[in-house]
């Protein structure tokens, strides 16, 4: 395997494709997050300058259909598996 081939991680990264933070190129490797030590597995949204990810409320949805989300700060980690 060669690593040259990953591109850098961002510091704000979404996996929202309407989002202007979307990289297409990192989602084609896996990467994990780590908050607050733990690795998260349902993180929509992370900033690590700002310290803060964004998941999922429950099954809450807003009023078009998109999954409510609550922004958790504390410190991220974001690298690939």
């Amino acid at each position: 395997m060669s690593d040259t081939t990953r591109p850098e991680l961002p510091d704000h990264l979404s996996i929202d494709p309407r989002s202007k933070h979307y990289v297409a190129a990192v989602f084609e490797h896996d990467i994990g997050i780590l908050f607050n030590g733990k690795e998260r597995k349902d993180v929509e949204e992370y900033c690590i300058s700002e310290g803060w990810i964004k998941v999922p409320a429950g099954r809450t949805l807003d009023r078009k259909g998109q999954p409510l989300m609550i922004k958790l700060k504390g410190k991220v980690e974001a690298f690939y598996k």
